[in-house]
């Protein structure tokens, strides 16, 4: 399994070095030393406690939708020309762009500082992982 340093572990997390520290002592977390002699934690402990601590904004409203992936935001630009507008979100800590027409921004009543519900749906999905080096 892969292994983070409690620092990693803890930007992961949105907490603090500390806040990690705590976790690891209540038993939240497992640890052990690597071979630096470094306090490292279970890449997936990480990752599950990431995903059961996940607080995200509730739906503003009582729409229903298939999309599995719904970000709450808010509108934080929004760049128009006549046909189509680049409409920027702040999810939490991620930034969304989406392009659609200006006539749907206008219907929408978009404009920054607006509560907007990302929905994502696609069948095409870029991963990436640091320092993969495979044939």
């Amino acid at each position: 399994m892969p292994k983070l340093r409690i620092k990693d572990a803890a930007a992961h997390l949105g907490v603090s070095d500390d806040t990690v520290r705590r976790w690891v002592e209540r038993g939240l977390l497992s640890s052990e030393t690597d071979d630096a002699g470094r306090q490292v934690v279970d890449g997936l402990d990480v990752a599950l406690v990431a995903r059961d601590h996940a607080v995200a904004p509730e739906i503003p409203h009582d729409a229903r939708s298939s999309a599995r992936n719904r970000l709450v935001g808010l509108v934080t630009q929004i760049v128009s020309d006549r046909v189509m507008s680049q409409v920027e979100i702040q999810c939490g800590p991620f930034r969304l762009v989406s392009l659609m027409s200006t006539e749907a921004v206008r219907e929408l009543g978009l404009e920054p500082g607006s509560v907007a519900v990302a929905s994502i749906k696609s069948t095409n999905v870029v991963v990436e992982v640091e320092g993969a080096n495979h044939s």
